[in-house]
């Protein structure tokens, strides 16, 4: 069992962090999308989506270096990251704080719908295996919900962000 537990693991870091992003985007977008309830506010927060994706992206940065402290060898690195790829993809989403990238909100959202799939790969592994043992899936709908309040209160923290921005910059042209 060696390898595949910490692999499984940092599958489950990876699912609490990104995977309840797409949710977040489409209830957004379809609030957003009726043309009798926007203005300004709304239009803000859908701008928002990706940095709020690039702070989320930041944050698990930041537990992959709590992870690794206080030891940042290459070797390290080596035995602490068990799946290199999917690692890089997630830590590709800080590239979402450059504003010609953070313009652009469908990137974002295919950009996280990978850990979205691994939420419905285990799904669908788990139908197939046995109809008695539910703990995997069970385990993905507990840090599907975190990442539903992680992303939720990183759109949260963004939009707080931009009205104080805007607050003190409009206070400050008086």
């Amino acid at each position: 069992m060696g390898n595949n537990f910490f692999e499984y693991l940092q599958q489950l870091e990876l699912i609490a962090f990104f995977s309840g992003y797409p949710l977040i985007y489409f209830i957004t977008f379809s609030i957003v999308g009726n043309k009798s309830l926007q203005n300004d506010f709304k239009n803000n927060i859908v701008s928002l989506l990706p940095f709020a994706y690039a702070l989320v992206g930041t944050l698990y940065l930041g537990l992959q270096l709590k992870n690794l402290y206080p030891n940042y060898t290459i070797e390290n690195m080596k035995l602490g990251i068990q799946l290199p790829w999917l690692m890089g993809w997630a830590l590709l989403s800080i590239l979402f704080w450059i504003p010609a990238l953070g313009k652009k909100k469908i990137i974002s959202l295919i950009h996280s719908l990978i850990f979205f799939l691994i939420l419905i790969k285990d799904f669908f592994m788990q139908i197939s295996r046995s109809f008695g043992d539910w703990e995997i899936v069970r385990n993905d709908m507990k840090l599907y919900t975190y990442s539903l309040l992680i992303n939720l209160a990183a759109i949260a923290f963004m939009v707080l962000v931009s009205f104080l921005f805007t607050y003190f910059k409009k206070r400050a042209d008086r």
